[in-house]
């Protein structure tokens, strides 16, 4: 078959697809590894003609809808429409077709509904496979591998990483006779550079490692010339504004990163001259970095920034500087491909989204690709680009991990990123799979990666990093309530436990055991020479020592305890504020009455208020600001369109919050002091009066002895934490699912008398896929939804899913009217008995429901214009068509369980009443949600 098969082929292929094919005919499962760009779909490709040929079924799944609709379009061009279909969640096409390219959730929903689409499955080719570690996502790679049947041969396509044997390990040992292929040989080799001024220099003296087909295990030296411009910059500086002082970094806190990489300098010389102004311009503009391309004939080129602001910022540069990159031929072309696309749009439509500078920009060879860009406009860009029209892309790094977009060359503007909470260097694994993307196959003989010059670059450090190629593949794994009642349902609950047992999370756990064993067992050996060492000639000196250990740890312990009680007391007293509870501020800068305007209460953060004081001084508060738990004395109305810009709105909230402390007149509390546990005080006396009765108090050398004691003390501390990592790591995802399985159990969606059996509360719990999966079920089983119109339940399925982005905590979020607000508040009841019942075992609480997109969900379900709902709702026009497609596939969710809902109460005798119509009511949101812009490219999540 496989000769028949690559002469398809215009070209040879590579001796590492040969070797993966191979095993794919002989009936091996195969992991495939290589670098972006390298070939690997071929092998995917094989296992689709293998499927064809042997009359058996093929599903190609990818992790996202845009590269299964552009795969989908590859293998019907290869095999006529009527063999190839295309499942996407709201795309079918075709869905019974012998060969099936779909999203890895689409899959994963078949196995749990055990769909008949499965039989006749040969083949699965998981594109991407790599995604396997995504926070939010991975787990679904796990679940489809384990959930597999044994006779289905798996082809998983990754990009490089570190331990693909490991993962190639554990493969083997779940699907069994999986063969491991890697490849670390570029298909284009790979040139490093550094754009300083307006000169391109190379990053090494000799071939770059990514140029050559075997590197060498030791990285050519660093170019001379770029060393001696790092000095000639320092010379002006002082080197604690180049990077922090000490080997450590210890000394001083860089704003940018560890300074390495430059971002971390100072704008000024240390006698206050602007850098700028002295000798030659290393950092080059964005036109002149474009320009230097150009001449060195390296667009088209992707251009990196880490902001979706950044990017836009910069297309508005070079279209401010009048650059034009294209033949009139080429903007034309890009015309029709932009009409294509986004002709549909209303001229409406087109002015909310600035649609004419994006025209404008694109005829001009230059864009943006970010997640804030329209569906519509990515697949103009994207298509622009493939086709070799549009020259220069300024991208955030989410680009590296999406559609196929190579280029000649792959320029870095900074090597320093904001992570959410501090800025940071970008790591190995990073720049591998950003630079990964320069050197198209069959159209360049290199690819170029050029990084831009920053204050306090350290080219050696650039050098490491261009050199090392660390990227390994960790898995996110762990189980939910709506995999535990699906699981529980196909296979019972002793079998899903076992399963569960088996995830690459448990295997990769069970190795590092292994290594912690043998740690504690070379610390065992050193403690007892420390302990002779100790030895005391009046008595047992480690009898002794243990004495004062104890007396130590209890003191500590007693310590934490107090810290720990205050904090989880101010954390419940935060988390339920809301906008107009009058309290006290027990510490921090802001210390006296507040008013709170916006309890910010955020996924994955703490909370952190936004409050107006008793000086009328607006500020967002930390956890830190609270030393003691806070208590609400009063409410004030906030109006609902309260704007804290406004002048007018601030000084009519100061009146109405001075006017109720004046009719409270209420007292600062007093402050609260922890009471240190009396039995634990009494046992500490107790061991120190047997200290002093001791022998070994007495002895004169006691403090000498005492030392070798405490090192011994030490690493049995450390061995007792080791004991406790290896309890905690073994059956850590059993255990977890137990704990899971019991607050399924309390609630009524597994059954108490067959731990086998899944409810109808739980067969209705297995249709919703969220993060707040069982909050959903339990808010339709309690009738939250039951009397919403369609707008309003737009509003509240929207905090289901929606998650704000950080730059956007501040913003001041309202649900849209008083009967959404009545739903909201019983659902974040819901939400905070459900997270007691995960306290109670020792689950981590799911995220709260997030409101910040409930205004924006309720006027587009309401028909509004999208200029008027993206001014509402402050968002990008791509976050905002992400966040409508998820609700209404939310909404959607929750109609089929509502639906499930329903039959049951008719079969159980209910009267008709409000939730026979709500599966109607949910089915009208979806309808309602897909209009206009959301309904462009549907392909693209």
């Amino acid at each position: 078959m496989f000769e028949e098969f690559s002469r398809g082929y215009a070209f040879s292929l590579d001796p590492y697809q040969v070797e993966a094919c191979a095993h794919v005919e002989a009936g091996s499962g195969v992991l495939v590894a290589a670098p972006t760009g390298a070939g690997k779909t071929v092998v995917g490709e094989f296992a689709v003609f293998c499927a064809l040929q042997q009359g058996t079924k093929c599903f190609y799944t990818t992790p996202i809808k845009a590269l299964s609709n552009q795969k989908y379009h590859d293998l019907v061009e290869r095999h006529g429409a009527d063999n190839v279909g295309l499942l996407t969640g709201d795309t079918t096409v075709n869905g019974e077709a012998p060969v099936v390219v779909m999203t890895t959730e689409v899959l994963r929903n078949m196995i749990y509904a055990e769909s008949s689409t499965l039989r006749n499955l040969g083949y699965v080719v998981m594109d991407e496979v790599h995604y396997l570690a995504d926070r939010f996502r991975g787990a679904v790679w796990e679940e489809v591998i384990l959930g597999l049947a044994e006779s289905v041969q798996l082809v998983s396509l990754s990009a490089t990483v570190s331990n693909a044997e490991e993962f190639g390990d554990w493969l083997d040992e779940v699907r069994g006779d999986v063969a491991v292929v890697v490849s670390e040989r570029r298909p284009v080799p790979l040139y490093q550079h550094v754009l300083a001024g307006r000169t391109l220099y190379d990053l090494f003296a000799g071939d770059a490692p990514t140029a050559v087909a075997l590197p060498n295990k030791h990285a050519p030296d660093v170019n001379p010339e770029l060393v001696k411009l790092a000095k000639q910059e320092a010379r002006g500086q002082r080197d604690d504004s180049r990077r922090p002082r000490g080997r450590s970094g210890k000394g001083k806190t860089p704003t940018k990163g560890s300074g390495r990489f430059g971002g971390a300098a100072s704008r000024h010389d240390a006698r206050g001259r602007d850098r700028s102004e002295q000798g030659p311009r290393l950092v080059p503009s964005r036109w002149s970095a474009v320009i230097t391309l150009e001449r060195a004939h390296l667009l088209p080129a992707i251009v990196f920034i880490f902001s979706r602001a950044g990017c836009d910022g910069a297309v508005r540069q070079l279209v401010g500087s009048g650059a034009r990159l294209t033949t009139p031929r080429e903007a034309a072309r890009l015309l029709e491909i932009a009409e294509r696309h986004a002709g549909g749009l209303s001229a409406q439509d087109r002015l909310a989204l600035d649609y004419d500078f994006f025209l404008e920009a694109l005829q001009r060879g230059v864009a943006a690709h970010h997640a804030g860009i329209l569906p519509a406009f990515k697949a103009i860009v994207e298509e622009g680009f493939a086709e070799g029209l549009i020259k220069v892309v300024y991208a955030t790094e989410t680009l590296a991990l999406g559609i196929n977009m190579p280029a000649r060359t792959v320029m870095i503007e900074k090597l320093v990123k904001f992570n959410g909470e501090a800025h940071v260097d970008i790591t190995p694994g990073e720049y591998t799979q950003l630079t990964g993307r320069a050197g198209r196959r069959g159209i360049d003989v290199e690819g170029h990666a050029v990084v831009m010059w920053a204050p306090g670059l350290d080219p050696r450090a650039l050098a490491g990093l261009a050199s090392r190629r660390t990227y390994p593949l960790k898995s996110s794994f762990a189980p939910t309530y709506n995999m535990a009642v699906n699981l529980v349902g196909r296979l019972g609950r002793e079998q899903a436990r076992s399963m569960l047992e088996q995830s690459f999370a448990q295997f990769q756990t069970d190795r590092s055991v292994v290594q912690l064993a043998r740690g504690a067992e070379r610390d065992a050996e050193v403690r007892e020479q420390y302990l002779e060492a100790a030895t005391c000639h009046l008595g047992d000196f480690s009898e002794y020592a243990r004495l004062r250990e104890e007396i130590k740890q209890l003191e500590n312990e007693m310590a934490r305890a107090r810290k720990s009680d205050f904090r989880a007391e101010v954390y419940e007293s935060l988390i339920d504020l809301e906008p107009g509870s009058v309290i006290w501020v027990p510490g921090g800068r802001h210390e006296g009455w507040a008013v709170v305007v916006d309890p910010g209460r955020g996924r994955d953060v703490e909370p952190h208020p936004m409050v107006m004081t008793i000086g009328r001084e607006l500020v967002r508060l930390t956890m830190k600001d609270f030393p003691t738990p806070t208590s609400v004395v009063g409410r004030v109305r906030v109006p609902r369109k309260f704007n804290p810009r406004e002048a007018a709105s601030r000084k009519s909230l100061a009146a109405s919050f001075h006017n109720k402390l004046n009719e409270l007149q209420p007292e600062p509390p007093a402050p609260m002091v922890a009471r240190p546990n009396q039995e634990i005080l009494d046992e500490i006396e107790g061991l120190r009066r047997r200290l002093k009765q001791h022998p070994c108090h007495q002895c004169p050398d006691r403090e000498s002895h005492a030392r070798f004691a405490e090192r011994a003390m030490r690493l049995e501390r450390d061995q007792v934490r080791a004991e406790k990592k290896l309890a905690a790591r073994t059956n850590t995802i059993a255990n977890s699912f137990d704990k899971i399985c019991a607050v399924l159990t309390s609630l009524g969606y597994l059954s108490a008398e067959d731990p086998d059996r899944v409810t109808a509360e739980g067969q209705m719990l297995a249709r919703i896929y969220s993060e707040l999966d069982l909050v959903a079920a339990e808010a339709l089983q309690e009738g939250v939804f039951d009397t919403l119109d369609v707008p309003q339940l737009a509003a509240v399925a929207s905090s289901l899913v929606y998650e704000a982005r950080r730059t956007e905590l501040g913003r001041m979020s309202r649900m849209p009217d008083r009967e959404s607000e009545k739903a909201q508040s019983r659902l974040r009841d819901i939400w905070r008995r459900v997270g007691q019942l995960e306290r109670e075992h020792k689950l981590e609480r799911a995220a709260e429901p997030d409101i910040g997109f409930a205004e924006a969900a309720y006027a587009w379900a309401d028909g509004r214009p999208l200029a008027e709902v993206l001014e509402l709702c402050q968002l990008p026009a791509g976050d905002f068509v992400r966040w409508i497609r998820q609700v209404a596939d939310m909404t959607g969710q929750l109609a089929v369980a509502a639906g499930m809902r329903a039959q049951a109460l008719v079969s159980e005798g209910a009267p008709p009443g409000p939730a026979d119509e709500l599966p109607r009511q949910l089915r009208m949101v979806v309808d309602q949600m897909r209009r206009g812009v959301v309904t462009f490219d549907p392909d693209e999540d």
